[in-house]
């Protein structure tokens, strides 16, 4: 059973999705209370490689509201749990020229926070064109189905 935390729907407009991985968050005991009441936000945050661990930079965890000294910085670098495999593909996608790791989004499964992470390709302006118009086109052409029938 899994349930939605946060999404980063800008990925999917800024990026074409090449390969996605499923990481587990090493995360304090406030910080999971603030998530199991929806306080994450992904925009603007990244996946580092460094050394032989993947950490994710920049993911906004509101402060707990009765976490008090127990509390950490809001905006902090958490390490991310994956295997040796995964991350030595993820840093061979990375090498390759614009390449990147962005998080797609944050859910529950079962009792454990996990995070989905894409190996990514940067858009250009033109692609984000076509893609936009060809929702519209889709769009419009499901008006039209739906009136008929």
């Amino acid at each position: 059973m899994e349930r939605l935390i946060a999404q980063n729907r800008k990925a999917y407009h800024e990026y074409f999705i090449e390969e996605t991985f499923q990481a587990g968050i090493a995360l304090s005991g406030t910080e999971v209370k603030s998530m199991r009441a929806g306080r994450c936000n992904l925009k603007e945050s990244y996946v580092r490689i460094e050394g032989g661990s993947a950490f994710i930079e920049g993911m906004h965890i509101s402060p707990y509201s009765h976490g008090n000294i127990f509390n950490l910085e809001p905006v902090r670098r958490r390490r991310l749990l994956l295997n040796r495999t995964e991350i030595n593909s993820l840093r061979a996608g990375v090498t390759q020229d614009g390449y990147t790791i962005v998080p797609v989004r944050v859910y529950f499964s079962r009792c454990y926070v996990k995070l989905d992470i894409a190996l990514a390709k940067g858009k250009k302006l033109y692609d984000k064109r076509e893609a936009i118009a060809k929702k519209t086109q889709d769009r419009n052409i499901q008006r039209e189905f739906a009136q008929r029938v």
